[in-house]
């Protein structure tokens, strides 16, 4: 070996070991200067996100009042209290119960409306407006619209449809008119998820699938759903997640109230119900925590239902 070949043997530890520690220098570098863009994000997060919760956890501990002062330590008592109180569970079964009529609903209407305006040739902007300007009105605009429409006195729907239901004032119609309700104001949104995928359908399948014979109906069935199946998964968890924290469009409704005979109080309603009424800060703390856990279950649940289906198609 020659001794430049030598001291080129030598060198590559040394130039090595530079080069790392210049690859580090550089990694240290970019993440101090990109700290300080995410600083004010992660201020902000810990301030409203992780004290809040924090804050929560310790009330729920207490039997602290709305003034705040004398809060006593009181462990797992709220806790104990809450999982025997029926009223508790009734308000979790009616949010439950609306869960499970809007979310199917929302998501077949959701994707039949996209279906419409993506085909639709002549007006195309006018038709998307019009199923998507309800999504931008305020809750209690659409709750005060919808009360006056279920009106049984002079109310359009029993007007138009030669109807005589007390919507609003019989426990068996109450939670499906604010399941309408919230059909027509909230379906705008998934509506604008389902049309922004299926622009997203490369052409070229539909016309593969014409040369082959594929009518409407298999295209949909082969093409449009399985090429949708990611963004259905997106928005049946957006929605469940949703529905379970209903409380606007249901109060204003119900002029304030819990409903006919309680069938619309929710499990939101009730834990500000034990924190601004009764004054119950440390029990309302208590049962929003578990609602806290319910809807990380329900996150975690689909998250680890996607990861599976992930990993069994590959």
């Amino acid at each position: 070996m020659t001794t430049t070949s030598a001291e080129t043997v030598l060198r590559r530890p040394a130039r090595a070991r530079a080069a790392a520690a210049g690859a580090t220098a550089r990694r240290k570098q970019g993440f101090q200067h990109g700290g300080w863009f995410v600083a004010p994000f992660l201020l902000l997060f810990a301030l409203f996100v992780i004290w809040p919760l924090l804050r929560g956890v310790w009330l729920s501990l207490t039997d602290a009042n709305i003034s705040g002062d004398g809060a006593r330590f009181v462990g797992l008592d709220n806790y104990r209290e809450a999982l025997d109180d029926p009223l508790m569970w009734d308000a979790l079964g009616h949010s439950a119960f609306f869960t499970l009529l809007v979310v199917p609903c929302i998501t077949v209407l959701a994707f039949l409306l996209a279906m419409l305006a993506h085909h639709i040739e002549r007006g195309t902007w006018l038709w998307r407006l019009c199923f998507f300007l309800p999504f931008l009105l305020p809750s209690t605009v659409a709750g005060n619209l919808w009360q006056w429409l279920f009106n049984p006195g002079n109310g359009m729907v029993n007007h138009v449809f030669g109807l005589d239901t007390p919507w609003l004032t019989d426990k068996s119609y109450a939670m499906l008119a604010v399941v309408i309700c919230t059909l027509w104001w909230t379906v705008g949104f998934s509506f604008l998820l389902y049309l922004a995928a299926l622009q997203g359908i490369p052409a070229h399948l539909y016309e593969a699938a014409r040369l082959d014979g594929a009518n409407a109906w298999h295209r949909m069935v082969h093409i449009t759903l399985p090429m949708l199946r990611n963004i259905t998964g997106l928005v049946v968890a957006l929605q469940i997640l949703a529905s379970l924290q209903v409380f606007d469009q249901a109060v204003v409704m119900m002029d304030f109230t819990t409903g006919p005979e309680d069938s619309t109080r929710t499990f939101v309603q009730y834990t500000l119900e034990q924190g601004f009424t009764s004054y119950r800060v440390g029990y309302a703390s208590a049962i929003s925590i578990i609602f806290f856990v319910l809807i990380a279950a329900v996150a975690l649940g689909r998250m680890w239902l996607l990861r599976n289906r992930e990993e069994g198609g590959r």
